[in-house]
C-alpha cells in the first residue's frame, strides 16, 4: 500500500505473468505437431542463433566456440515444453531455467536483444497467428524471468 492506495493493479501491468515450468494449456503431442513439430523448432532455433552469433552483447554469454550445443539444448527444451519428445529431460533433467542461467549477467538490454532476435526468428518460421501468440507469450515471460542484473538506468523509488 502506498499512502492508503492499492497499487497491485499497477504492478500487474509492470510485471509479466509468472513463469511456470509447464504451459498453462498443457500442450499435447497434437499441438506440438500442429505448431510444426521438430522441424519448426529446429528452424526457429537455427534462425535465432544465426542472429545471436553476430550480437556483441549476447554472443559472449555462450561459452562454446560454436553455438551448436546451445542450439540443440534450446531446440530440445522448446520441443519438450510444447508437447514434443521428452529428450531434453532425459538428457539434462529438470529444466531449472533460472539456475542454469544464473552465471550469465542478464540485464534488460540482454533480455531485449534476446527477445528481438527471437521475434525475428518467429517471423521467419511463419507460425499460425494463434500458435505464434502462445509461443511469443511464453518466450517473453521466460526472458523476463531470467533477468538477474539490476537496470543501472532505473531510478529507485524510495518510500517514506
Amino acid at each position: 500500500m502506498l499512502k492508503g492506495k492499492d497499487i497491485s493493479g499497477i504492478l500487474e501491468v509492470m510485471e509479466p505473468a509468472p513463469l511456470s515450468i509447464s504451459p498453462a494449456s498443457n500442450p499435447s503431442a497434437q499441438q506440438f505437431e500442429q505448431m510444426g513439430g521438430q522441424a519448426m523448432f529446429e528452424r526457429l532455433v537455427s534462425s535465432f542463433y544465426a542472429r545471436v552469433a553476430t550480437d556483441e552483447v549476447l554472443r559472449p554469454m555462450y561459452p562454446e566456440q560454436d553455438l551448436q550445443g546451445a542450439a540443440q539444448r534450446l531446440s530440445l527444451f522448446l520441443q519438450q515444453y510444447w508437447g514434443g519428445p521428452k529428450t531434453y529431460g532425459q538428457m539434462r533433467g529438470h529444466p531449472r531455467l533460472r539456475l542454469r542461467h544464473h552465471r550469465f549477467p542478464i540485464d534488460e538490454q540482454a533480455r531485449d536483444r534476446w527477445l528481438s532476435h527471437m521475434r525475428a526468428a518467429l517471423d521467419d518460421v511463419g507460425l499460425h497467428p494463434d500458435h505464434d501468440a502462445l509461443l511469443w507469450d511464453y518466450l517473453t515471460r521466460a526472458a523476463h524471468s531470467l533477468v538477474n542484473q539490476p537496470d543501472p538506468a532505473a531510478q529507485r523509488c524510495e518510500l517514506p
